[in-house]
């Protein structure tokens, strides 16, 4: 009895050693101890709380993200998180997580940022609760959320929604609850990527022609004064708003800055700071690059109108596809777009009065954008252009900056690529001195006579 008794302890063992083994085969693509690069990614989105990173407690002491429901949010509230190392998902589909909870929870995960397949990919996730740490494991083969399936590629980044209800295939059909919840997740693991080549442009956008300032209302652009200074982070004043779960990033591309998207899905620009009335504008203007093929593919894009409240009243869309402007040029090279404002779908009513926010949607991967403008088609003469202009010198600059304008300069100020201010002068001196600033690129605003001119400079 004691020998069989002694054997069954030991299958026992070997169970157990067999089944952590297999839990820990694929490699850590996050955790959050202090030497971990990844992490959160800007804000939680659909109104719940920030996520917390903090001790763990039980069989897991090291530090954990602690996710809280907010029983009042929105059912697809939840958190966007960069992998510290990307995941290949090409050719298995399942990873693994830990997660803690007392109590039984369903949530919904997603892969994002993807290349070679779907950009973004979603699975159920499921623990029973026992208030022990468990590591789950989850497959992306189904189609969850509207998001295609299965995965298949090179994946960057990962989303926890902290709501899901099992055999949903939706937020709202069936009704997805949510009642009041804590649980803690750590060790995310999955087969181990090496990033592809992420082909880029290797020539600037196309330049663009003079405007007169009331003739023009820049998002994002050099060559035009921008409605309002905008990072990379929050939900105000961002091109990288938290509530898609695409990724913006500043990058420089032939002496131009230019926006890089990864992730699309979707992408969100807001400037409250600088919402205006568009209804004097005609036109809709950016120029985009996409190495991917356009064909049976779009980029859409779209305005919220809030109509001098808090929230969106109605919008206007269009969806920028092979049957109108993605005909030509190739892949590989930049698409020029202006778009009668008139030809765009109205959502509620195609009032323009305040607008606040403007969204990409697209399924081309990667893309790079500048020159985002609305325009009334009215360009300045040569004579004009010539009188109006401002010209800056030299350029790089290791200590001063010379700036030449026929009419006087009333005031000038520098931001970093970050969007903070790290320059200002009212008078009409046109010497900037930038003896004290770190080497880097920057943006100059000088304001000269009814014309406000932003250009580049670098530091050296």
């Amino acid at each position: 009895m004691k020998k069989i008794t002694l054997k069954l302890k030991q299958a026992a063992l070997l169970c157990v050693f067999l089944v952590g083994s297999a839990s820990y085969s694929q490699d850590l693509v996050l955790g959050f101890e202090a030497g971990e690069s990844g992490g959160v990614n800007g804000g939680p989105f659909g109104n719940g709380p920030a996520p917390v990173v903090e001790a763990g407690t039980g069989t897991n002491t090291t530090q954990v993200l602690k996710i809280v429901g907010n029983p009042a949010g929105e059912p697809w509230q939840g958190i966007n998180l960069n992998l510290t190392s990307p995941v290949n998902l090409t050719t298995t589909k399942t990873m693994t997580m830990d997660v803690f909870s007392a109590s039984a929870v369903t949530f919904l995960v997603k892969v994002t940022g993807g290349v070679g397949g779907p950009a973004i990919v979603a699975a159920s996730a499921s623990h029973p609760g026992g208030s022990t740490w468990q590591t789950i494991s989850f497959t992306f083969n189904t189609p969850l959320d509207g998001q295609p399936a299965p995965a298949n590629g090179i994946y960057n980044g990962f989303v926890i929604h902290t709501y899901w209800a099992p055999g949903a295939t939706g937020f709202f059909n069936p009704t997805v609850p949510t009642p009041a919840r804590t649980f803690y997740v750590d060790n995310l693991r999955g087969p181990l990527g090496t990033p592809p080549v992420d082909p880029a442009p290797t020539v600037a956008a196309p330049p663009q022609p003079a405007r007169a300032p009331q003739n023009v209302r820049s998002i994002f652009s050099n060559a035009y004064t921008n409605v309002a200074t905008l990072g990379y982070a929050g939900d105000d004043n961002s091109y990288n708003t938290s509530w898609c779960p695409a990724t913006t990033t500043l990058v420089t591309i032939a002496g131009d800055q230019t926006n890089k998207v990864t992730g699309l899905g979707c992408e969100g620009v807001a400037f409250q700071a600088g919402r205006f009335d568009a209804t004097a504008f005609t036109h809709f203007h950016i120029d985009f690059w996409t190495a991917s093929p356009t064909a049976n593919k779009s980029f859409n894009v779209k305005f919220s109108n809030w109509n001098n409240g808090t929230q969106e009243a109605n919008a206007i869309e269009f969806s920028i596809n092979n049957a109108n402007f993605l005909t030509t040029p190739n892949p590989g090279n930049w698409y020029s777009i202006d778009i009668p404002l008139s030809t765009f779908t109205a959502i509620n009513g195609a009032n323009r009065n305040d607008l606040v926010q403007f969204v990409i949607t697209s399924d081309l991967g990667t893309v790079y954008y500048d020159n985002l403008y609305l325009h009334n088609t009215q360009v300045l003469s040569a004579n004009e252009f010539v009188k109006n202009s401002v010209r800056m010198y030299p350029n790089p600059a290791k200590e001063i900056l010379n700036i030449a304008s026929e009419n006087t300069i009333e005031s000038i100020e520098i931001y970093n690529t970050l969007g903070q201010r790290v320059h200002e002068q009212h008078s009409g001196n046109d010497v900037v001195n930038i003896s004290n600033l770190a080497k880097g690129v920057y943006i100059l605003t000088a304001t000269s006579g009814n014309q406000t001119i932003r250009k580049q400079f670098i530091k050296e």
